[in-house]
């Protein structure tokens, strides 16, 4: 995977777009002049914990004596569920019911930002290619930048496209990741049988 997959894959897999709805719904008991800062804290937040699992997570890889192969198929069966939620959303919402008040780290950084298949991507990219960091740095913080000015602008996105607008983005969105998930499925799998085979 180059550096501009990478950053494509992270960006879909952030769903900028899907998740502004959520961004909306959740800060919407927050203080107007709030709104922004929230949204900033949590996506610093949400950095910091990506950058975590990119530099820490070749260590986490040896420390639980995972292949890059399990990552690679666990990543794409996370994938595939959230692409079918994206597709076929839950009634109830994804988060379901939060505290009141503003939103702290949960669920607006995690899971919604650095969810577990962000995290899982960017273990995986290490894990395969540990000689190109800045490469993998740069993907991560590209596609978190773009993920955060797409939600400090919710707002205006909101009224731009409207509800149905957002809804068909995140819907296609949820379709491109679908095609993602399996591609990662069969290298994971056919990594796996070819080591096997030797």
């Amino acid at each position: 995977m180059d550096t501009v997959s990478a950053f494509v894959t992270l960006l879909f897999v952030m769903d900028p777009l899907g998740n502004i709805p959520v961004f909306l719904a959740v800060l919407k008991d927050v203080e107007a002049k709030r709104r922004q800062w929230v949204i900033f804290r949590e996506m610093l937040i949400a950095l910091v914990v990506l950058l975590l699992f990119l530099y820490a997570g070749s260590a986490m890889l040896d420390v639980l004596n995972l292949r890059q192969e399990s990552i690679s198929i666990a990543g794409a069966i996370i994938l595939f569920l959230i692409a079918l939620r994206m597709i076929f959303p839950n009634p109830h919402g994804v988060m379901g019911d939060t505290p009141d008040g503003e939103p702290f780290i949960v669920p607006l950084a995690i899971p919604m930002v650095a969810g577990p298949s962000a995290l899982a991507i960017t273990m995986l990219l290490v894990h395969k290619d540990p000689a190109r960091m800045l490469d993998w740095t740069f993907a991560v913080v590209g596609a978190w930048g773009v993920c955060a000015i797409l939600l400090l602008a919710s707002p205006l996105l909101l009224r731009a496209l409207g509800a149905r607008g957002l809804i068909a983005m995140e819907r296609l969105m949820g379709m491109i990741l679908v095609i993602i998930s399996v591609q990662m499925f069969f290298d994971g799998v056919q990594k796996f049988l070819s080591l096997a085979a030797a």
